[in-house]
């Protein structure tokens, strides 16, 4: 029997970081296929945006200097000389004394620095009351203000968000060099686990339900899951089943197993798929403390607690950063976190992190989180919750009214 090597969680990061490599594999994707998909390549602006100065507001294209003065008890005085069209060049010019009148987004025409709001002026017939001061540059994009041709417009490992898309469409890039797609592999192990969709249990039987779950949270971070079933409690039929899933992904992923019973076979199946083995069994938190992770032949493998609460948690912690970095994403984003005050006093021990579900909700304007309290098995516990309050191990508890790091899961 192994015995337990714990790590704090800093020291657990610290690994992932140190151990998980990217993957190398790149595919060229069209752009509107590429949604959550990793950048293998920068991407180089090849043109200004936008490509002329163009007004934010609806408005007169004017010289800033021409309405200094302007007021609602002394406005200005302006010549109307025409009108910006949307898409065209504009033939109106703008000079001392003048005005165009200019949509948003259209053209600055010629002869004019800054752009006065229709809300801010008046028209009659051609000439243009002015009853506001503005500077130069006021309400106007210049060329290249956005992006500037030739800069680094995104660099590898950057995660491609819908914002991101949109940057790279107003572009007109059209593919994207990025990372392929992950496969994990996922196991449950257990005499007493069944299938999920079993309608009747004998006595002693649990369904598979970490399957769903912790599938569900991979495909959330885009990333493929190939289900190996569930494998009796028997060394050679576990070794057997995880070698060959091990060998169709790129990281697997075993649930149940991970502790030091006397049938718990999951660190003993690890080592047998290759070196360098297990770089930690076991992390100072609560719950989820029988975490097994390890490099087996370059590919990760991760061993979940049994308990759908623990294994979840887990999994959202460790096993996003260990597929982010897998994936060859930038690693210089850390989990969402928002910040809330607690409902209540919440002991904790010094030394080991817990996390503790919450239901956020609002009150007076401010994000509370009210403790959900249950038992690392009970996985309506984490139905009920919006998220998971993080207590760092240097910290012997959190007290009423604290504000405290909420990791969110909505």
């Amino acid at each position: 029997m192994q015995f337990f090597k714990v790590k704090t969680v800093e020291e657990t990061f610290a690994l992932i970081e140190e151990n998980i490599p990217a993957i190398k594999q790149s595919e060229v994707r069209v752009l509107e296929e590429a949604l959550h998909y990793i950048l293998a390549e920068p991407v180089i602006a090849k043109e200004n945006v936008p490509s002329f100065d163009r007004s934010t507001v609806d408005g007169y294209a004017v010289r800033a200097k021409d309405t200094y003065g302007s007021s609602e008890s002394m406005p200005g005085f302006l010549t109307v000389t025409g009108e910006v069209k949307m898409g065209e060049v504009p033939t109106a010019k703008a000079g001392p004394g003048k005005a165009v009148y200019v949509p948003t987004g259209g053209m600055l025409p010629s002869g004019s620095d800054s752009v006065i709001m229709i809300e801010h002026c008046e028209e009659v017939d051609t000439l243009l009351n002015t009853y506001k001061q503005i500077a130069p540059g006021e309400n106007v994009i210049r060329a290249g203000e956005d992006i500037r041709e030739g800069e680094t417009l995104l660099t590898a490992g950057t995660k491609l968000r819908p914002q991101e898309l949109g940057a790279l469409a107003s572009l007109g890039v059209a593919t994207v060099t990025v990372f392929r797609k992950l496969k994990v592999g996922y196991l449950s192990s257990g005499d007493e686990i069944v299938p999920y969709q079993t309608e009747t249990l004998a006595e002693g039987q649990i369904r598979d339900i970490n399957y769903l779950t912790i599938s569900g949270l991979a495909s959330e971070w885009n990333v493929d899951v190939l289900y190996g079933g569930i494998v009796r409690d028997d060394f050679e039929e576990f070794k057997q089943k995880a070698r060959e899933l091990y060998q169709q992904v790129d990281c697997l992923i075993l649930s149940g197993g991970s502790s030091v019973g006397a049938k718990d076979y999951t660190t003993d199946v690890i080592q047998s798929l290759g070196d360098p083995g297990v770089f930690v069994h076991g992390i100072s938190i609560k719950p989820g403390k029988p975490t097994i992770l390890a490099m087996a032949g370059g590919k990760p493998v991760i061993g979940l607690p049994g308990h759908p609460a623990s294994a979840m948690i887990i999994f959202k912690l460790f096993g996003e950063q260990i597929l982010r970095k897998l994936k060859g994403e930038r690693m210089e984003r850390k989990l969402e976190r928002v910040f809330a005050r607690i409902t209540k006093n919440i002991p904790s021990s010094p030394g080991r992190s817990d996390y503790i579900r919450v239901r956020l909700f609002e009150k007076a304007g401010e994000w509370w989180a009210e403790p959900i309290i249950g038992k690392s098995g009970l996985i309506t516990t984490l139905v009920k919750s919006d998220g998971i309050v993080e207590i760092s191990s240097e910290k012997e508890g959190i007290s009423q009214g604290d504000y405290v790091p909420v990791i969110s899961s909505r």
